[in-house]
């Protein structure tokens, strides 16, 4: 006989289990996503030397700002009012989203082609194929948040095993090539292979002509997180071109290498980050006073995992991370120390944008945003000009902890004043 207390408890047990399968799928799938990024940079460093890299890098983080311009305007409002909703208005708004993805991709890529063929030179040509490529680039992410808000990570697993699989033949041909244009190119077709791919699990069209909608529906929040996201990728590129200037490309190039290093981290972080803001809005939904325990320990074990991380790379043998990274690897050594802290910062920072973000707090997180994204500019070209390279790193180090503190600071005030005023149920219509 199943006594009282036994009832209370299973749905506890129940919905324990769910969150911890859909946490797996994220870090599984953000895992195959990250090795395929991982393997593309080792591939490039390791093919082309550092002044080459620095300039497949200056590509990478020109890709992140339109990336985060896209999320902030079709996937985040997705994620945080189409979670855990209805098929029937996930399906809806999948539609409209992804189709607000696509176009994105089509305008900016636009853009990015005309300027890489005015800029020529070695920058140039990687700028114009990023270009061709972005439509599908964009088209393959927005899918994966689709999956997430859904809670279907499996299938956001298999999507970008996809993309792997596809970019193995993609990077054999980029080699023979042995340009870094070339690289880029097989980097997005691959994308793009999955991004078709996604058209096939979901059954789903991405609607371009209904993206103007969208854009109008979600502009309370997508309009503040198109800032937040785009002032936090802006300021990793401004932060690249600044580097670039002042010390040279190939200081860009160690950077990227180190950041590389840390790359089956960011792999854990960035597949925890695809299902945080969805989990968040969750425990909002169920156990609103538990939001707040939930995000520090969100933030706080990654801050932990990444100081771990950072320590086993400082044991690691030299000659490993030659074999890693080839000539890249001198450079880039020097800078796991200070990378690791910025990484180990942005990481407690995370877990309150994620209550933020679950609270549509979005002016509150835009401020908090805005000040870590000028902390990092100012950090990380201040200490370019005083110190180069390592001065940078230092730099950028102090604006993340500085950073996160206010994303903490802002998250204790939202919660409070949730409290006070409870707000309304977020709508899924």
């Amino acid at each position: 006989m199943t006594t009282e207390g036994e009832k209370a408890t299973a749905p506890a047990g129940s919905a324990k289990r769910a969150l911890a399968g859909r946490l797996s799928w994220g870090l599984a799938d953000q895992a195959a996503s990250s090795m395929s990024n991982f393997v593309v940079g080792i591939y490039v460093a390791r093919s082309l030397g550092v002044t080459a890299f620095g300039v497949f890098s200056l590509a990478w983080v020109t890709y992140g700002v339109v990336l985060n311009v896209s999320r902030g305007l079709a996937t985040d409002p997705l994620v945080v009012r189409f979670s855990g909703v209805p098929d029937a208005s996930w399906r809806g708004a999948v539609g409209r989203s992804t189709g607000t993805a696509l176009g994105v991709g089509l305008a900016l890529g636009a853009v990015c082609l005309m300027a890489g063929l005015g800029v020529g030179g070695r920058v140039g040509p990687a700028f114009a194929a990023l270009g061709v490529m972005l439509p599908g680039l964009l088209l393959q992410d927005a899918w994966r948040f689709s999956f997430f808000a859904a809670g279907a990570g499996r299938k956001a697993f298999l999507n970008d095993v996809v993309w792997g699989v596809a970019l193995v033949p993609a990077m054999v041909l980029a080699a023979h090539v042995g340009s870094v244009a070339a690289f880029v190119l097989a980097w997005g077709a691959s994308a793009t292979v999955a991004a078709g791919y996604g058209y096939i699990q979901s059954g789903i069209r991405p609607r371009m002509t209904e993206a103007r909608g969208w854009l109008r529906e979600q502009r309370d929040l997508g309009y503040r997180y198109l800032v937040e996201n785009v002032s936090l990728s802006g300021a990793n590129q401004l932060r690249a071109y600044g580097l670039g200037v002042i010390v040279g490309v190939s200081a860009v190039g160690a950077v990227r290498g180190a950041e590389l290093l840390l790359g089956p981290f960011l792999a854990v972080l960035m597949g925890l980050s695809l299902v945080t803001v969805p989990e968040a809005a969750r425990v909002l939904r169920q156990a609103p006073h538990q939001l707040g325990r939930f995000c520090l320990l969100l933030g706080g074990g990654q801050a932990a995992g990444a100081l771990l991380w950072g320590t086993a790379l400082l044991l690691m043998p030299g000659r490993l991370g030659e074999l890693v990274l080839g000539d890249v690897w001198h450079s880039a050594s020097e800078l796991i120390v200070p990378i690791t802290l910025g990484v180990a910062g942005a990481g407690l920072g995370t877990g309150a944008a994620a209550g933020l973000r679950a609270l549509g707090a979005a002016r509150r997180s835009l401020r908090s945003q805005l000040f870590a994204s000028a902390c990092y500019v100012s950090g990380g070209l201040g200490g370019a000009a005083v110190a180069g390279t390592i001065g940078s790193a230092w730099g950028v180090a102090a604006a993340t902890v500085s950073g996160s503190a206010v994303w903490w600071l802002h998250l204790r005030s939202a919660l409070r004043e949730r409290h006070r005023n409870p707000i309304p149920e977020l709508r899924t219509s």
